[in-house]
């Protein structure tokens, strides 16, 4: 599967629209990971273990969005997209979404096999 973040993938041709594709996930704090962010608050650096959460985050929306793409019979997804959005206190959301193409490469007779 071919993710982009463009409208087209460079040496492919669209050849089938199949729609939008989404994935998300809805994670929350722990307790282990506030205490040691408050901890690097008063010390300053980056706060591994919630860039570890959002990454993990990430990962999974993109998992659910390739899922629903390959669903549609997709081999790319183009136009990928995130957002994220605070659902209540303590947990946020993690919003993957795009559009799901068949693509082929140019001068070629099929669609690739991905």
């Amino acid at each position: 599967m071919i993710l982009v973040n463009t409208e087209t993938v460079p040496g492919y041709d669209i050849v089938g629209l199949r729609g939008l594709v989404q994935g998300n996930t809805i994670r929350a704090k722990n307790i282990g990971r506030d205490i040691g962010a408050g901890l690097k608050n008063i010390v300053g650096g980056e706060l591994t273990a919630y860039t570890e959460l959002m990454v993990e985050a990430r990962n999974e929306a993109v998992q659910r969005m390739i899922v629903q793409a390959q669903q549609l019979q997709a081999n790319a997804i183009v136009n990928v997209r995130f957002t994220t959005s605070q659902v209540a206190g303590g947990a946020a959301e993690l919003y993957a979404y795009g559009t799901a193409v068949t693509i082929q490469q140019r001068g070629a007779a099929t669609a690739p096999g991905m």
